[in-house]
């Protein structure tokens, strides 16, 4: 009899964590509508449909600064300026694991534009270029130079190696 109401309780405590709706899955990046230079960030679900019932205050780490971003309705408002075009790397911790993502966020008069950027893009441009300088030897210095044009274009907007590594690391986890 013990056994049986263990299992019971353990079955319904396993219920309820299974539909707990106050977990953060997934998240986006998108220009705050009240201020041009700020962004938001929206809790999305598995599904990627917003998720209206999150709500409290979660870590978050942008570009390796720690912030901590109160949640209404599913919705964030960072405290950051954005002053002119950069990368954004928004990362969150919790107990399911880790979820990243990188922005290319697009400064204009009219507000900013982020950009989803996946890992693969990362990846692949750089080692596209190497493979087109190994199959054609003669191009080798055209290829040296956009490679470096390319990781110093990265550079000069936010993104150090260590966040372009970081990034595809994710990326490759979130994979398997």
């Amino acid at each position: 009899m013990r056994l049986i109401i263990t299992l019971c309780i353990l079955f319904s405590s396993l219920q309820l964590s299974a539909f707990n709706e106050f977990s953060l899955k997934n998240f986006v990046v998108a220009e705050n509508p009240q201020k041009s230079s700020n962004f938001i960030i929206i809790a999305k679900d598995s599904l990627d449909n917003a998720s209206e019932k999150l709500n409290g205050t979660y870590n978050f780490g942008i570009n390796g600064f720690k912030e901590i971003l109160n949640f209404h309705s599913g919705i964030a408002a960072s405290k950051m300026e954005i002053d002119k075009s950069l990368f954004l790397y928004v990362k969150h911790e919790n107990e399911n694991g880790t979820i990243s993502k990188l922005y290319y966020i697009r400064k204009t008069n009219d507000g900013i534009n982020p950009i989803g950027i996946s890992w693969y893009v990362l990846l692949i441009i750089p080692a596209a270029l190497i493979l087109i300088g190994y199959m054609f030897r003669k191009i080798i210095g055209i290829v040296i130079f956009f490679l470096v044009a390319y990781f110093y274009f990265n550079y000069s907007k936010g993104l150090s190696i260590s966040t372009f590594l970081e990034s595809i690391f994710d990326g490759l986890k979130n994979l398997f």
